[in-house]
């Protein structure tokens, strides 16, 4: 069976919303575990045990949260070379416009040689079910890409 991790952080609940809407969408499909993780408590094992990956930030002074970065730092070294075009998506809890979190992880998805594959998906404000509802989207396609070999 394949897996995608959610991995998450949030301060507020808004990311966690999110975070178990993509849970859901992931879970709907058939031959996927999905994997809710707090980013504080994620490893390793974690990263290399997924097909696929899913990452919720609230947007920090226009950056990704600490705990996501922290997640980024403790993993890199371990994971370099191992996940080569893991395909990630990103969700964006945003006081602001969300951009400035979505550039942070892109880039450092760059060094890790993940291939994005779902345009990131930023809450502007309150989650409502429409972000709720494209969350469970973005969470379907990540899962049905991973399970049907399309990534």
């Amino acid at each position: 069976m394949k897996k995608i991790l959610i991995l998450y952080s949030s301060q507020t609940g808004n990311t966690e919303q999110m975070a178990r809407a993509v849970y859901r969408g992931a879970s709907s499909i058939e031959d996927i575990e999905a994997v809710l993780k707090i980013a504080s408590e994620a490893m390793i094992d974690d990263l290399l045990g997924c097909q696929g990956l899913a990452i919720g930030t609230p947007e920090n002074f226009g950056y990704m949260s600490g705990l996501i970065k922290d997640f980024f730092d403790r993993t890199y070294i371990h994971a370099r070379g191992k996940v080569l075009r893991m395909p990630y998506a990103v969700f964006v809890s945003a006081g602001n416009d969300g951009s400035g979190a979505v550039h942070s992880i892109e880039r450092i998805a760059l060094g890790y040689q993940f291939k994005k594959v779902y345009n990131p998906l930023i809450c502007k404000g309150m989650v409502t079910e429409e972000i709720i509802l494209q969350c469970e989207e973005l969470g379907k396609t990540l899962a049905a890409g991973v399970a049907f070999g399309i990534y």
